[in-house]
């Protein structure tokens, strides 16, 4: 929290997960665990996929990627 007592505003890419949740139904968790998955792909390869066989938008499968490939560095 902050010291005016409220949260702060989620910044980056999460920032995008309230809307991917409910654009595309599925929790993030999902997401992140078929991205997982996918090891031995890129980043963009990881991006090309999500758009292709689950229909995201280049930002929304962008997000996903980018915070889930800096969170298992």
């Amino acid at each position: 929290m902050s010291l005016s007592g409220k949260t702060p505003p989620v910044k980056g890419p999460a920032s995008y997960f309230p809307s991917i949740e409910k654009k595309y139904g599925r929790p993030i968790a999902e997401w992140k665990a078929l991205i997982r998955s996918q090891s031995g792909l890129k980043h963009m390869e990881l991006v090309a996929l999500l758009k292709q066989t689950h229909g995201l938008g280049h930002g929304h499968a962008n997000a996903l990627v980018a915070h889930t490939l800096a969170e298992d560095k």
